[in-house]
């Protein structure tokens, strides 16, 4: 691969395993099995209905999920997933949904949910500016709620929660789009499970929805079919044109999390090692790179820094572009350097970032 895949730390799109892009180059001339162009064969077709079973069977064997579990390929991204979700739930009910606001994603999540009915957001991280997460103490579950809702990831922030949240008696349903299948998660413990791709599993255009068998009887008889989980479930993901090479190479990268890394625990010592490395670099900088981040609550996907100044910044972003490195400049809400360490980021990629944020400072003080 050249150096702009194998040093690409945007926050989205990530990059992919290098098998899979290999293997998608050649679906683009020719499906081995087919004979045909991924981008000309039918989504009607028995090769495609495999591809799509396929999926589904290896993200249940990824995350230990049995058959109650329905596995949709979708489109629209976690916004439409926004809607989806209080269109089902929450519609008609008199209780609130409990909803953490804990970064950019989370808030966009926010107005939606409004949109179909009582929302109580159950704790506002705009007070500490996004820079850490809630505590135990600080968050009461209601027994009563449709659902909670949050973001396992914040990906503008770099903040990530390292625990379950919740009541087992209150449908949780997390946003999991930047670190899902990035680790081991207790998914059985979730009533839906919504992950956009373009992060971890693959180019985007398809959505990832896990979600029990339970919502299908929850789903109000008067949505468009588009939105209906219930017939997208029945559809096995296929009610209209899907994203055929989107989900082809989302099938690679199951294959390629299940056979080459050897599951999510192996993965997920990987991703450790990548961020331990960033973190290290952050700290043992004596101030030169200031982590935007809580230490308790700092993402093993999206390494969040500061340097002193906005000057500093843009030259820092500027020689690294140079070097090959690409996708660094951190969000546009918030601006700052971001180094998103996918799966597919092997941790040679991160040891040169390190390698060269260790040069950039010591370069700056000698001027």
């Amino acid at each position: 691969m050249n150096n702009l895949n194998s040093l690409n730390f945007s926050g989205g799109p990530g990059a992919l395993p290098e098998s899979v892009l290999l293997q998608a180059q050649q679906a683009i001339l020719a499906v081995p099995e087919v004979g045909l162009s991924v981008l000309g064969i039918s989504h009607r077709s028995d090769w495609f209905a495999a591809v799509v079973a396929e999926t589904e069977n290896n993200i249940r064997t990824l995350l230990g999920l049995g058959s109650r579990y329905h596995v949709l390929l979708l489109q629209g991204g976690a916004t439409q997933q926004f809607a989806m979700v209080p269109m089902t739930l929450l519609r008609g009910k008199q209780s609130p949904a409990q909803y953490l606001h804990t970064g950019y994603w989370s808030g966009k999540a926010l107005p939606e949910a409004q949109l179909q009915g009582p929302v109580e957001v159950i704790w506002h991280g705009g007070a500490c500016d996004f820079k850490r997460l809630p505590d135990d103490d600080e968050l009461s579950f209601s027994a009563t709620a449709p659902y909670l809702h949050y973001v396992s990831n914040e990906t503008v922030e770099g903040l990530q929660f390292k625990r379950l949240l919740g009541r087992d008696d209150v449908p949780r349903v997390c946003d999991m789009s930047s670190d899902f299948l990035s680790q081991p998660c207790a998914a059985e413990r979730f009533l839906l499970i919504y992950a956009h791709a373009q992060k971890n599993i693959g180019p985007s255009g398809v959505t990832v929805v896990l979600l029990h068998e339970d919502v299908l009887n929850l789903v109000p008889a008067d949505l468009p079919c588009f939105l209906d989980y219930r017939k997208q479930a029945l559809a096995h993901s296929n009610l209209n044109t899907p994203p055929v090479f989107a989900i082809y190479v989302t099938l690679l990268v199951t294959r390629w999390l299940l056979q080459d890394i050897g599951g999510l625990r192996n993965m997920a010592d990987i991703n450790q090692q990548k961020a331990a490395l960033l973190y290290q670099t952050l700290d043992s900088s004596e101030g030169f790179y200031q982590g935007r981040a809580a230490h308790q609550d700092r993402s093993l996907m999206n390494v969040v820094f500061n340097l002193g100044n906005l000057e500093l910044e843009k030259k820092f972003l500027a020689q690294a572009q140079r070097a090959g490195f690409s996708g660094l400049a951190g969000h546009r809400a918030i601006g700052g350097i971001r180094a998103s360490i996918y799966n597919a980021l092997k941790l040679s990629a991160v040891e040169s970032l390190a390698s060269f944020m260790q040069e950039f400072q010591q370069q700056a003080r000698n001027c």
